[in-house]
């Protein structure tokens, strides 16, 4: 990786228009990750414009560049759909996670031992948040749910493949919703602890084959757990969101004569 620094003032300024299709896609990811847009959710590049008081140039903008993340997807019209629970695909994206995560943890442990002193300081770091007594262990579901997401991407950033690192990325913002959804309403959380910390553990001991199947065996469990949601436990999950859901303006129906 480069060690040149780019001068942010030298940098072309964002249009207007980019500015606002820029924040409208940062809030509506936001929607979809907390849930206040769930999966099935239908609105309108005009709803969405009337919502962020812009144009249906950044609507449209930013709807596409949500679909590219693989969160939205369009349909006739104008119309687009939060992308609904497909079981399928999130099989092939935890399929993917574990053969990422595998890897880069084996490469890891093997390509760095004995660990150099930035591997050991990373250790260090994710001990401090994983290895505490039951009476310091966040018990806020999305504070979790970050900090899980921050440990995954911190060991196969260690790994140094730019490029695994980049489709981990990938991978995780397409499963972030329902992987939230287990942190904040299911009961993972002191199993994940457990877990994050025997394969710190297994790591600091430079133990590949432990690692590895540590690892995989921890994704396998929290993709059992993403494969027990059903259409009812999102619903659930909106009512108790507060509030229940964005304040998006429906769809219009055209009246037919």
């Amino acid at each position: 990786m480069s060690d040149t620094l780019i001068d942010p003032f030298s940098l072309p300024l964002p249009s207007r228009s980019a500015s606002r299709a820029e924040h409208v896609y940062f809030s509506l990811r936001d929607d979809i990750f907390e849930m206040r847009l769930l999966p099935g959710d239908r609105v309108t590049e005009g709803s969405i414009a009337e919502r962020f008081d812009v144009s249906r140039t950044p609507a449209r903008e930013a709807l596409q560049r949500l679909q590219s993340d693989g969160l939205m997807q369009g349909y006739v019209r104008g119309g687009w759909e939060v992308v609904p629970i497909d079981f399928k695909r999130f099989d092939d994206l935890y399929e993917m996670r574990k053969l990422i995560e595998t890897f880069a943890i084996s490469k890891l442990v093997r390509e760095a031992t004995p660990l150099s002193g930035v591997v050991l300081q990373m250790l260090d770091e994710l001990e401090g948040v994983w290895n505490v007594p039951l009476s310091r262990r966040v018990r806020d579901g999305r504070q979790v749910a970050a900090l899980d997401e921050a440990f995954h991407h911190a060991l196969v950033c260690a790994a140094g493949n730019e490029e695994l690192t980049n489709s981990m990325q990938r991978v995780t913002d397409r499963i972030r919703v329902v992987r939230r959804l287990d942190f904040v309403y299911g009961n993972c959380i002191d199993v994940t602890y457990d877990e994050h910390v025997a394969i710190l553990d297994a790591v600091r001991r430079c133990e590949a084959e432990r690692s590895a199947a540590l690892i995989a065996r921890h994704i396998e469990g929290s993709h059992a757990e993403v494969r027990s949601l059903t259409v009812h436990r999102l619903q659930s999950a909106r009512t108790a969101m507060k509030p229940a859901s964005a304040p998006y303006a429906p769809p219009r129906i055209r009246r037919t004569t």
